[in-house]
């Protein structure tokens, strides 16, 4: 696969990373000097752009590649686990102990309590290892959205963002770079012809469907998308009719409209999860329990809202 990089090891991870747009060429510079460093690492996009496809690029063209990388939900993760993995990762041998990568998803739902567990391994750290012999795991974190935000709510201790923002990249949403999908089309096709021994192609009406539809999940639905249409198709050329509905149809540009005093349920939906929120003054969980959902439904809910809002700002309809 050919993704503009010359490291056979960044080239095995960045399959959602594909293009030759201005915004991707740079998202492959600052990986490749991320590579080369020790620092930690930020990065920032929405959901489904291929955050943890990134961190593992970076983990294995670096000097660790052959130490564990290991993955934690800020949203789950315990002060326990979180503290031993900091302090030389207990569950490795001796050799691995600390040299590794440990990769903080969604750190912007790291409580307080634990930004500060963060923090002091950060303030442990200084000064106490070098590239070339790390004595301690290398901290890349990923928010989907700006992590400034949350420093300006008071909500994320600014010197713990300070300490994590030292190196960033932010990957773009796919309707950024509408002039990658059609590179990004022939990657996945490309794969999904090798597992099934059976050559797929784009027609010229369903590429026109891909580029004009506004991928809210962004590559990780493109994907899912493109491997749908081929368990439909019936040739080896994917047609209209072989793509979901909501994209064949221009669903993604097209917002219908209700009768005067009607609300979407969606809005509904909206309106009381978010108010539950702000009513148990942010407490997650509860809000979750009063409204009788699953903790990780509520979470994806409120991500969803906030890439919302994002797009909105940026006059992205």
């Amino acid at each position: 696969m050919s993704i503009g990089l010359h490291n056979d090891d960044l080239g095995r991870y960045l399959g959602t990373v594909v293009g030759d747009t201005p915004e991707i060429m740079k998202t492959h510079t600052i990986i490749h000097i991320a590579a080369r460093g020790n620092r930690p690492v930020l990065i920032v996009g929405e959901p489904g752009t291929g955050k943890e496809l990134v961190a593992r690029a970076i983990h294995s063209s670096s000097n660790r590649a052959s130490h564990p990388f290991r993955v934690y939900d800020c949203r789950t993760v315990r002060a326990i686990d979180l503290e031993r993995e900091l302090s030389g990762n207990a569950k490795a041998t001796s050799s691995d102990r600390g040299r590794g990568t440990v990769f903080l998803d969604h750190i912007v739902e790291l409580e307080l309590e634990l930004q500060a567990v963060l923090l002091r391994a950060f303030q442990q750290s200084e000064g106490g290892q070098t590239a070339d012999e790390p004595k301690q795991p290398r901290i890349i974190a990923a928010s989907t959205i700006p992590l400034r935000e949350k420093v300006n709510r008071g909500s994320f201790r600014r010197d713990l963002y300070f300490r994590l923002d030292t190196l960033s990249l932010r990957i773009p949403p796919l309707r950024e770079r509408r002039s990658d999908i059609s590179l990004l089309a022939e990657n996945f096709l490309n794969a999904f012809s090798h597992r099934s021994g059976h050559r797929y192609q784009l027609s010229d009406e369903a590429l026109h469907a891909l580029l004009n539809y506004d991928w809210p999940g962004n590559v990780r639905e493109f994907e899912k998308c493109l491997a749908l249409a081929c368990e439909r198709s019936s040739s080896s050329s994917i047609l209209l009719e072989d793509l979901p509905a909501v994209i064949a149809g221009g669903g993604g540009r097209i917002r219908e409209t209700l009768p005067l005093g009607l609300i979407p349920l969606s809005e509904v939906e909206r309106r009381t999860i978010e108010e539950a929120v702000r009513v148990l003054d942010g407490d997650k969980q509860a809000a979750a329990r009063l409204l009788g959902i699953g903790k990780s439904t509520l979470y994806r809910k409120l991500r969803e809202y906030e890439a919302q809002r994002e797009a909105r700002k940026l006059g992205i309809e």
